[in-house]
């Protein structure tokens, strides 16, 4: 079993038993309609449990979401898949991902080849992730964090092949449209009613938008500003 050591003291180790579990979780999500052989390999390569509590390590690998720190969440594994599947991400291609959260859903995409660049608004979980050894475990991909405000993107960094919301937002962040690359794709939750509608933005060419709307989900609103 691989074990890793870290500042906060903890030990994180990854079964047998976690190994199975995660093979279940992604026939699961297969039979749930996740197609794409490289988002199910992430899933079945990276240690949900090591996102969690440990007192949570026994249900970590069910297909639900979990609360962690700064009232947040993370997302249900489908729900992961299901945006990382709409992303179709490329080897190598730079992914801006607005909401680190637990760290989860861009150590997916890392493990599927992109490069990530995350903003997290929340400095608790910032701070948090930011120094987590996962990254290392997986040396062929990279992950960068930065702490502001996911609004506003960061446009010294644009343009990004590809951009990820993990949170509900009220509208589609025209700062961020103008951040994606020609040919690129957003994926967003968007606010509507109760429920988020997961929406596929592609920037054509020319500069025109094509937008696909897919099933609907639950997030955690996407806020302005830096929670410090």
């Amino acid at each position: 079993m691989a074990k890793i050591e870290i500042a906060i003291d903890r030990v994180f180790e990854d079964t047998y038993r976690h190994k199975g579990l995660r093979k279940k979780l992604v026939e699961s999500l297969r039979e749930k309609g996740i197609s794409d052989e490289n988002v199910l390999d992430a899933i079945n390569k990276v240690p949900r449990h090591f996102f969690l509590d440990t007192a949570l390590d026994e249900i970590a690998y069910e297909d639900r979401s979990f609360s962690i720190d700064a009232d947040q969440t993370i997302s249900h594994p489908y729900t992961v898949a299901f945006q990382s599947q709409l992303l179709e991400v490329k080897p190598n291609q730079i992914v801006l991902e607005i909401g680190t959260g637990s760290m989860y859903q861009g150590a997916i995409l890392a493990a599927m080849g992109a490069k990530v660049i995350t903003i997290e608004r929340q400095k608790k979980l910032y701070d948090k992730t930011k120094f987590f050894p996962l990254v290392k475990e997986y040396p062929q991909t990279s992950i960068r964090f930065f702490l502001g405000d996911g609004f506003e993107g960061l446009p010294n960094y644009a343009p990004f092949d590809k951009i990820i919301i993990t949170c509900g937002a009220p509208f589609i962040p025209p700062k961020l449209i103008h951040q994606l690359k020609a040919g690129g794709k957003m994926v967003v939750p968007l606010a509507q009613d109760e429920h988020h509608k997961m929406i596929r933005i592609t920037k054509n060419e020319d500069g025109s938008l094509t937008e696909e709307s897919f099933s609907d989900f639950s997030f955690v609103p996407m806020l302005r500003g830096i929670n410090k």
